[in-house]
């Protein structure tokens, strides 16, 4: 049990811990923005606790906060025994301390500033949806549907946007026939984006296309992709099925701006080459810094031409 105690020390990640914690602060002090001058003083309900307690306090003038956290220790407790126990809790805690109560305490500095309900909304969704994304990224959640969307989004893979669509929905329906449908219809725009910038704070944008090239002069293609691009490649043999044919298959990542440049080494070398591009959000390795490797780069250039 000691050593145990030992090495999960020796493995801890403090430099991780830290910049966790302040992401899980910046997030929340984000959202208590989002609440006090965008959200609650026009009555936008986009759903989740936040937009229950926002309808409640309309009618009965109590605290938005002291709701959120009161509505939220049911969603804690589904999230301790689905989203990771100890570790879920204490920064889910953290989180829902700091923001819920934060949303009362800091009323009395924080108000509108502007009276325009598509502001409001969109400014809201935006603030709202970087401060959630951070969180996120935290390894902490926010509680309320937050949680529940969480659940579903590791369980089915669906995007956290149209999980808050569909359990969000009712607040919004409620917030609807209380308020009138223009608020609805706001609410219903602001968590929409809200969701759509959860989604690109967390998984980041879509910056890195991923290509493949069929071709039957490999050698040369990936050599000029090694000399022009700096790119690294991964080959494999492919079969034609209509022509029984083997051809050889390359992969590779490349930066968006550099596709164009790309499918114009390709054609130079291998005017009858199929080239395929799609995209991903995120890669590591794969591109050659010129400016590290340009020693390997070369060696590897070499080799390929001794071959050849």
């Amino acid at each position: 049990m000691k050593q145990r105690l030992i090495q999960r020390k020796l493995n801890f990640n403090y430099y991780v811990a830290v910049q966790n914690w302040l992401l899980l602060t910046l997030g929340s002090v984000l959202l208590i923005v989002s609440v006090n001058v965008f959200i609650a003083p026009v009555n936008l309900s986009p759903g989740g606790v936040m937009g229950i307690a926002v309808i409640i306090n309309n009618f009965t003038g109590w605290p938005i906060g002291l709701q959120m956290l009161v509505l939220n220790v049911p969603m804690i407790i589904l999230g301790f025994y689905t989203l990771g126990r100890f570790q879920f809790l204490s920064s889910t805690l953290y989180v829902v301390l700091l923001y819920n109560l934060g949303v009362d305490f800091f009323a009395r500095w924080m108000g509108p500033i502007t009276d325009d309900l598509l502001l409001n909304a969109l400014y809201g969704a935006v603030v709202g949806g970087i401060g959630s994304g951070l969180i996120y990224r935290g390894r902490g959640t926010t509680a309320g549907t937050g949680v529940l969307g969480r659940v579903l989004q590791l369980k089915t893979g669906i995007p956290l946007s149209q999980i808050y669509l569909l359990t969000d929905g009712g607040v919004i329906l409620t917030a609807g026939i209380l308020f009138g449908w223009e608020i609805a219809l706001y609410s219903m725009l602001t968590l929409f984006v809200w969701g759509v910038v959860t989604d690109y704070i967390l998984e980041g944008p879509s910056v890195v296309r991923t290509a493949f090239i069929v071709t039957d002069n490999p050698e040369f293609v990936t050599r000029a992709m090694f000399e022009r691009l700096g790119l690294g490649v991964t080959a494999w043999t492919g079969k034609g099925m209509f022509t029984a044919t083997e051809r050889a298959v390359l992969f590779c990542t490349v930066n968006r701006p550099d596709v164009n440049a790309l499918k114009s080494v390709i054609t130079e070398v291998d005017p009858h080459a199929f080239v395929v591009i799609g995209q991903g959000h995120q890669a590591t390795g794969g591109v050659l810094r010129q400016a590290k490797l340009a020693a390997k780069s070369q060696a590897q250039v070499r080799k390929v031409a001794a071959k050849a």
